[in-house]
């Protein structure tokens, strides 16, 4: 078979995959993620142990790519080249941590969630995409 085949396969069942485990752990309730987030308040602190799972299985996985060549269904791995800690950094982590706060919703959770239909999901992932689009048409040009 063609490589971009199995590249197309490989993606749609870890997207499945990883869209099954953030719906059977919670991540698509914004209620429960504003909970989690809410440290002074009336504080939910079962997503731990989610984020803490997934901390782990990245350790593992990031551990097993350093052992490997190149990647099953591609000639390299595609990593970022900048390990510095820059403004662009810090500030995409600070507006990443201010939608996921307020909205409730991460990138993941919210394309998954889009099969709920809510008009709050919807809304926060047309306001999501146009932030990308925003940001690819003017800042991502300076560099």
């Amino acid at each position: 078979m063609n490589r971009n085949i199995y590249q197309f396969v490989a993606a749609l069942a870890s997207g499945v995959v990883f869209g099954f485990g953030l719906s059977l752990s919670g991540m698509l309730n914004p209620v429960r993620i504003q909970g989690f987030l809410d440290v002074f308040g009336a504080w939910d602190p079962s997503l731990a142990f989610v984020l803490g799972g997934a901390v782990a299985v990245a350790a593992i996985g990031v551990q097993v790519t350093k052992r490997m060549r190149h990647p099953a269904f591609d000639d390299s791995f595609h990593v970022p080249a900048n390990h510095r800690v820059d403004a662009p950094l810090v500030i995409g982590s600070v507006l990443f941590g201010l939608g996921w706060g307020i909205g409730g919703l991460c990138p993941g959770p919210a394309i998954a969630s889009l099969s709920m239909g809510l008009p709050r999901t919807i809304l926060f992932v047309v306001a999501m995409l146009g932030g990308m689009m925003l940001y690819d048409r003017v800042w991502s040009r300076r560099a």
